[in-house]
């Protein structure tokens, strides 16, 4: 990745993977208290991986229902347009089916079974202005789009702060406001190659790749929510979209049949890798594509 201007860089690690937000100057420490505030605020409402969580009490069963959260309407209604656009494909209720495969709480990475289909979910999960509820116990997991949503709330504290060019970057998925940011396609079998660079320009890229959480034989934590069984004709795609959430929400859906027509309906690009290494990628991509 490149930038021009920025100058400081905040390194952390948050929600089980790295950050770094770069801007012209250091951000004050109450500015970087708010940033932690709110990854943690989220990470207590959506993680799936710790028993405290809100989801978690869904999940077992504890509670039918929970204190709406703040995110809840916004992430939700956009697995609304990735559930119609995909057939189903793509489901927030798909928790109970990764874990079946071993990425559970406890990331044990030991199957317990053979895939099982997530819950039609908008038969089983249910929400207000109040409240969120399920009908049946069930494992909320918001990682098609949830670790997007979070990059755009933590840039919506640091950029009024910022004075300038920000980029903030939770491991592949980033937000850029200002300078435009050159960043390399890694290879998914190959991390020493790049299969493309795509240039952000005050927009967000987010990127998804089977090879990321990956074991066992031939398992990763893409799966199908229709069948519960991890895809196997796309390696890796990129997503570039004006909200880190919509890029997120993107880089899942061109797994999938529909994923292409969704970017084009929302008039976003991408690039995606097949698992036989071929390349596709939108028209009017800004940016270039090696392979």
């Amino acid at each position: 990745m490149s930038t021009a201007t920025t100058s400081s860089v905040w390194r952390f690690d948050a929600i089980g993977t790295f950050w770094a937000i770069e801007t012209a100057a250091p951000l004050p420490a109450e500015v970087r208290d708010e940033v932690a505030g709110v990854v943690a605020h989220f990470d207590r409402d959506w993680s799936r991986f710790r028993a405290d969580s809100l989801v978690a009490s869904l999940a077992s069963g504890e509670a039918a229902s929970i204190p709406l959260p703040g995110d809840a309407d916004a992430m939700l209604s956009l697995y609304g347009e990735l559930d119609a656009a995909t057939g189903g494909a793509v489901n927030p209720l798909i928790g109970d089916a990764l874990a079946r495969l071993g990425y559970d709480a406890r990331t044990s990475l030991v199957a317990a079974g053979a895939p099982v289909p997530a819950p039609r979910w908008r038969d089983v999960l249910q929400w207000d202005a109040s409240t969120l509820r399920l009908s049946a116990p069930a494992t909320i997991d918001v990682g098609a789009l949830g670790k997007g949503r979070l990059v755009d709330l933590v840039l919506a504290v640091v950029e009024p702060a910022a004075g300038g060019d920000v980029v903030v970057d939770a491991s592949g998925d980033l937000a850029v406001r200002g300078v435009p940011v050159r960043v390399g396609l890694e290879h998914p079998y190959d991390a020493r190659r790049a299969i493309g660079v795509a240039t952000v320009r005050d927009g967000a890229l987010c990127a998804s790749a089977i090879n990321r959480r990956a074991w066992g034989d031939g398992l990763h934590h893409v799966l199908d929510a229709r069948t519960g069984v991890p895809v196997q004709a796309w390696a890796a795609t990129w997503a570039l979209a004006p909200t880190a959430m919509r890029a997120d929400a993107l880089a899942t859906a061109l797994f999938f049949d529909g994923g292409p027509e969704l970017a084009a309906d929302w008039g976003a690009h991408w690039v995606r890798m097949a698992t036989d290494g071929r390349v596709q990628w939108s028209p009017g991509f800004d940016g270039e594509v090696f392979s």
